[in-house]
């Protein structure tokens, strides 16, 4: 089980730009952070990326900030992208399932065409809301395996 808490959480409200950071956000089961383009009835409902794994693209040299790949949560601590699918996450009194880890780069972002290479799409993870609720930087981030949470979480 891993534990990690957030740093930021971000949205949009169209795709292909970086995210803003707000305080808190509404998840809505099956649906994703209220607000934000990226929501909807999909496997990809929300993003989350590790400031670990932003510190990686932070040694080339260049400022980055939360939201700056498109990620919606910002977590400390964890290598999230060798969790396996199916994993449940749980932040504040919501629970989420990772669904894909990484993604396809279908057009050079910002920060690729910049640096030359992006984390995102190798450590960025996507996860599915399935029961909403709020969420607010600083709120505890835990990762359980599918046997743990049928037994205690539900």
């Amino acid at each position: 089980m891993l534990n990690s808490y957030v740093v930021s959480i971000n949205i949009s409200r169209k795709k292909g730009v970086t995210k803003e950071p707000i305080e808190y956000a509404i998840l809505k089961e099956n649906w994703g952070i209220e607000g934000d383009a990226h929501a909807g009835n999909w496997h990809r409902q929300i993003s989350m990326l590790s400031e670990e794994s932003i510190d990686k693209m932070r040694k080339y040299g260049y400022e980055l900030n939360y939201g700056d790949f498109a990620e919606n949560i910002t977590i400390k601590n964890g290598d999230i992208y060798k969790l396996p699918i199916g994993t449940k996450v749980k932040i504040g009194d919501t629970l989420l399932e990772i669904t894909q880890i990484g993604k396809e780069c279908h057009t050079s972002c910002a920060i690729s065409q910049t640096i030359g290479k992006c984390v995102m799409p190798l450590e960025g993870i996507f996860l599915k809301v399935l029961k909403g609720g709020k969420i607010k930087v600083g709120d505890e981030v835990i990762f359980f395996s599918n046997d743990f949470v049928e037994e205690n979480v539900r």
